[in-house]
């Protein structure tokens, strides 16, 4: 009995031995923060390490070539076979930089003046029928596709249509002269006379009004209007300048002005002969250009040139407004 007693009492005494160890194999309250803060630390300290870096990119470093990529238009394609998506981003790129720059769209623009001459050349063809008038500016508009009304964007009227004429005739004058002065340094035409280039020059030009003779009475009076009259000389200067200039005229002195002063007024008064030629071909009008013509080309009384060319411009618009009163007197009796 006793040595039952001794055994139980050695038990128990084993068993609180076991029990003692189990209770200090348990980690202490503080030692436990620490085991389970370890794995985050443990990823911070890997993630400091520069060999981690190298190997994985960060997510912000990953968006920003991704951001690169797209802006430079570069994707992960073939290379034998573009991509598509890239492809049309070049396109609208190309597209919009064409249209900037003023490409296809800057030649099909139209400025309010090529407007306004395209009108003025379509309004030529009805100036036989309707004159120099508004009436025939929107018949030319109507040609075109435009309204009639397009007639009120002229400020100045048929002084508008008129002036255009001229500066028309002006032009192919100037074109015909460079030409023929191009075929003589080429060598393959003669150069003429002084006075044949000249009389050759004025009648080309007048002969540019036989299509309007009939109504021309009525240009010349429009272009008597005060209104008008700095530009109708402006452009007759221009073309007795252009004529001398391709017959070879080079001078500085006194002879410039006096040998322009002198075709204008020879031109001027031939121009009034020419409204009231009846023969045919206007052949007096053309022997009269030749009579006058010889007085241009001698320079010995330059200062008697001048006072007489004089006497001829003045003449040749008094006779203007003398004639145009008359041919409107002629008309209304009819």
């Amino acid at each position: 009995m006793a040595a039952l007693v001794r055994g139980l009492r050695a038990g128990r005494a084993l068993w609180g031995i076991g029990s003692a160890v189990a209770l200090q194999s348990r980690p202490h309250p503080q030692y436990l923060s620490l085991t389970r803060t370890f794995h985050p630390s443990a990823f911070l300290k890997l993630t400091d390490d520069p060999k981690v870096h190298q190997n994985t990119p960060s997510q912000s470093e990953h968006e920003h070539q991704q951001t690169q990529d797209s802006g430079t238009g570069q994707t992960f394609c073939s290379t034998e076979q573009p991509c598509a998506p890239d492809t049309q981003q070049e396109e609208l790129q190309s597209n919009t930089s064409y249209q900037d720059q003023g490409g296809e769209q800057a030649e099909d623009y139209e400025t309010e003046e090529q407007l306004q001459a395209r009108i003025l050349n379509a309004a030529l063809e009805f100036v036989p029928e309707h004159g120099w008038t508004l009436e025939a500016v929107a018949a030319g508009a109507e040609t075109l596709g435009l309204s009639g009304a397009s007639a009120g964007m002229f400020n100045n009227g048929a002084g508008d249509l008129v002036i255009h004429f001229i500066s028309q005739c002006n032009s192919q004058l100037a074109d015909i002269l460079a030409e023929q002065n191009n075929q003589v340094q080429l060598g393959q035409a003669e150069k003429k006379a002084t006075a044949e280039f000249l009389k050759d020059a004025v009648e080309i030009r007048l002969r540019m009004l036989i299509p309007y003779i009939d109504t021309w009475p009525q240009a010349m009076s429009v272009l008597l209007l005060p209104h008008n009259i700095p530009d109708s000389l402006k452009h007759l200067s221009i073309m007795v300048d252009d004529i001398w200039y391709y017959a070879g005229d080079r001078s500085t002195d006194l002879n410039w002005y006096s040998r322009r002063a002198a075709l204008t007024g020879i031109y001027n008064t031939t121009e009034l002969v020419m409204l009231q030629d009846t023969s045919p071909d206007f052949e007096q009008t053309w022997t009269f250009l030749n009579n006058r013509i010889q007085d241009v080309v001698t320079v010995a009384n330059a200062a008697k040139q001048v006072q007489s060319t004089g006497e001829a411009v003045v003449q040749g618009l008094m006779g203007a407004a003398v004639t145009l009163k008359n041919l409107t007197g002629l008309n209304q009796r009819r």
